[in-house]
């Protein structure tokens, strides 16, 4: 008897995975694919950008993703309008990093440190945070306070491999890699 109800259990567990696996799938919308084959490199990343919004719906990173795209190289106003639409939104800390980043690596610091600044003030325990904060904040330098975030991402987790090289990198003249 106990095996039995064992099993039904397990399988009634199954299937309430399997269940949310497809309503999971299910809550993204299909999205026509774009013609983009033989376009002009321009109106084929229009085309795909159009698509990727739309697929984004109102995922913040994935709108913080098209919006980059747009920044960086297609249109910067219509990448920044998309980019402050999510950040005037309900921003998680990881929305404020991901676009520091975007402007960080674009040289941009000014724009990037106040995002980054926000991303701390909302989740100043993360280690790879600080970690990547405090690398872009060296290479701009600011090495006192880019050491001040290093301490603290070492303090708040002594074993990630990222907030060291990241820091390593910023020493090295290099753009921290999150992974």
């Amino acid at each position: 008897m106990h095996r039995k109800m064992m099993t039904v259990a397990v399988a009634g567990v199954l299937v309430g995975v399997l269940a949310g696996l497809l309503a999971g799938a299910s809550l993204r919308a299909a999205v026509a694919i774009p013609v983009f084959k033989g376009k002009e490199p321009n109106d084929a990343a229009e085309a795909l950008l159009a698509a990727g919004l739309e697929a984004a719906g109102k995922g913040s990173w994935e709108r913080i993703a098209v919006g980059a795209v747009f920044y960086e190289g297609a249109d910067k106003s219509r990448g920044q309008a998309i980019i402050d639409e999510v950040l005037n939104g309900k921003p998680e800390f990881t929305d404020f990093q991901r676009a520091a980043r975007l402007y960080a690596e674009l040289g941009e610091w000014d724009k990037a440190k106040g995002l980054y600044d926000k991303a701390i003030a909302l989740k100043g325990s993360k280690a790879s945070l600080l970690a990547e904060a405090g690398a872009w904040y060296n290479l701009n330098g600011d090495r006192a306070k880019a050491e001040e975030l290093f301490t603290k991402a070492f303090a708040a987790d002594s074993g990630d491999t990222w907030s060291y090289s990241m820091a390593a990198a910023s020493y090295l003249g290099k753009k921290p890699r999150p992974w």
